[in-house]
């Protein structure tokens, strides 16, 4: 597996991922707006 060049862009790519996972589960409090919108407000 290759590395991260900066630890910027690891911390990017971790967010995202837990972002989605966060979205995935259900855990915030919006209902009525798409998974992509949430993703967009929250990494946005």
């Amino acid at each position: 597996m290759m590395g991260f060049k900066a630890f910027h862009s690891a911390q990017a790519t971790i967010d995202g991922i837990e972002t989605a996972h966060i979205i995935r589960k259900g855990q915030l409090s919006e209902e009525n707006i798409t998974a992509y919108k949430q993703f967009m407000a929250l990494a946005g």
